[in-house]
């Protein structure tokens, strides 16, 4: 597999990895400078030359991903029968400079209902570099033409046009920050009730205010749910304190928020 695709395969499986390159070559190596491998807890793919060099290559790589490593680091290794090795000389007589670049697993975020303030908290969050699932029973609000998120975003942004739209919980991988705002308080429970009952999603947020919630924590009891399991749910959603009810002024306090879950998931992985 080409490295590009093993990137890819790691960021949709949400798996860590590290992207090893030759960043120099003095002298005579195996493989010139901008050969790449891509590294993960149990595979690789791509090559940098075999031998001690790949071997150390390797060795370092997962190293990096125990000790949940985000800062690139670079790797010097003699190519001669006097270099010190754990796998075997390798007698080129260059010298290889790695660059060994962390590829962390990005977050997942799910807005449920894009309305006036899903809307608004897509365009933020398109900015930034997660996978984001827009979902919505009314296939008019994800119309390219009504998204308008920028062209320049960094966010991966898939669309599900879903008539029931808990069904799309299933779609989305785990860890994946859910946040329910749909336009029907029926549909928002629908979804609480869903999201509780599943066991792969990171945090679950509801828009509304606390008389709206009360209602819920009620009826969530009803169908079953425990304390502890209803209390996984947010709501309100956002910064705490007051709170400016424009649309763009809530999404702006949503979005905040995310990025400190977000930022705590990346403390999680890298403890």
């Amino acid at each position: 597999m080409h490295w590009l695709g093993a990137v890819e395969r790691l960021r949709e499986q949400r798996l860590a990895g590290v992207l090893v390159t030759i960043a120099d070559v003095r002298g005579h190596a195996p493989r010139d400078a901008g050969a790449k491998m891509v590294v993960s807890a149990t595979a690789s793919w791509g090559s940098v030359g075999g031998g001690n060099l790949e071997e150390t290559a390797l060795a370092r790589a997962r190293a990096m991903l125990d000790d949940g490593t985000d800062a690139p680091e670079q790797l010097v290794l003699g190519l001669t029968d006097k270099a010190r090795t754990d796998h075997g000389r390798q007698c080129c007589g260059g010298e290889v400079t790695l660059l060994l670049e962390p590829l962390p697993v990005v977050g997942s975020v799910a807005i449920f209902g894009v309305g006036h303030v899903g809307l608004q908290l897509a365009r933020i969050l398109a900015a930034h570099d997660v996978d984001l699932h827009l979902v919505d029973s009314r296939p008019g609000l994800l119309a390219d033409e009504r998204l308008a998120l920028p062209a320049d975003g960094e966010a991966r942004v898939r669309v599900h046009h879903s008539p029931v739209p808990e069904l799309a919980l299933g779609a989305v991988p785990a860890g994946t920050h859910v946040l329910v705002m749909t336009h029907d308080h029926a549909e928002d429970f629908a979804l609480c009730d869903a999201a509780l009952r599943c066991t792969h999603l990171g945090s679950v947020g509801l828009i509304g205010s606390t008389a709206k919630w009360a209602r819920f924590r009620t009826g969530l009891a009803v169908e079953g749910h425990d304390g502890a399991t209803i209390d996984r749910i947010r709501c309100p959603i956002g910064l705490p304190g007051p709170s400016s009810k424009p649309p763009a002024a809530i999404a702006v306090s949503v979005a905040a928020e995310l990025m400190d879950l977000l930022a705590a998931d990346r403390a999680r992985t890298d403890a």
